[in-house]
């Protein structure tokens, strides 16, 4: 059991460390640069991503009365920005790529630090389990380290020697799928009985309106062509999951119901958002919606 616990932790490591390394080879200090100068966008996806869905995630968890575990799934989830399966929902609705993947590393990297002070403001608002509380400044260095320096090596690796990382980019993006794949197996297989009391729950239907939610108000506070607006959508509705793994594995010791609760929380949003992509991609593949 202590094997596969520690097999488990490392997969998490690299697949929040092999991210961030993808997202930092396939950025440009100029994608970068054009997202910060759009003040009003960048306002906004701000206060889509770090205000309004954690209080969505907040008042959804209130809403369903959830009992603790999924409550704090659904809180760590809310408070997590910045999820790299965002920036690909942009390409299955053939959206703004570029602008979607530039905002989606930046949520990233943004919420590798505003992360911990959120969660645990809402956790100690929502006096969930008792009053549970963050260590708030171990939680920012870890996911600062696994998150930024990664992205920051990736993107001098891109800036300075750009036919590596062009090379290495489609290996990391590999590394961080498989790894993403293995830890949701892990959360799934060996939290089989938490997960399992789960279905027909509430905290399904918690997980499936908060991306839902996400998406239209990610969608509404953009600025710019429906295709840029909706693709905003989609960066707010997939949330991170390697800070919210890290806060499990931190603050509550990688509890069972917890890891469960997650991982049906980040499938039920992924239930949600994907089919919300793929609709908005076959009307602007379809001649008579060529203006959408």
């Amino acid at each position: 059991m202590a094997t596969l616990h520690l097999l488990f932790n490392a997969a998490t490591v690299i697949f929040i460390a092999a991210t961030m390394f993808a997202a930092g080879l396939g950025s440009s200090l100029a994608a970068l640069r054009a997202a910060f100068t759009d003040v009003s966008l960048l306002l906004l996806v701000l206060l889509a991503n770090l205000v309004v869905v954690p209080l969505l995630g907040w008042g959804l968890a209130a809403l369903f009365h959830l009992t603790t575990a999924p409550f704090i799934a659904l809180l760590l989830t809310a408070s997590s920005p910045g999820g790299p399966f965002g920036a690909k929902l942009g390409m299955v609705q053939h959206g703004d790529i570029t602008t979607g993947a530039a905002m989606q590393v930046l949520l990233a990297a943004v919420g590798s630090i505003t992360f911990g002070i959120t969660a645990n403001a809402l956790l100690t608002a929502a006096d969930v389990g008792g009053g549970i509380s963050l260590d708030v400044g171990a939680l920012v260095r870890t996911v600062a380290l696994l998150q930024l320096v990664p992205f920051a090596i990736g993107l001098l690796l891109r800036h300075y020697t750009t036919n590596t990382a062009v090379a290495w980019h489609p290996a990391a993006v590999k590394v961080s799928n498989v790894t993403f794949l293995i830890v949701l197996a892990g959360m799934l297989l060996g939290n089989w009985s938490d997960v399992v009391a789960l279905l027909g729950s509430r905290a399904l239907l918690a997980g499936f309106l908060l991306s839902a939610l996400a998406f239209g108000f990610g969608t509404l506070l953009a600025t710019g062509p429906p295709a840029r607006r909706t693709t905003m959508g989609a960066v707010t509705a997939v949330r991170n999951a390697g800070p919210a793994l890290a806060a499990i594995g931190i603050a509550f010791d990688n509890q069972p119901a917890i890891l469960g609760a997650l991982a049906a929380v980040l499938l039920s949003g992924l239930c949600a958002a994907m089919p919300i992509a793929a609709v908005l991609g076959r009307r602007r593949t379809d001649p008579e919606h060529e203006t959408s």
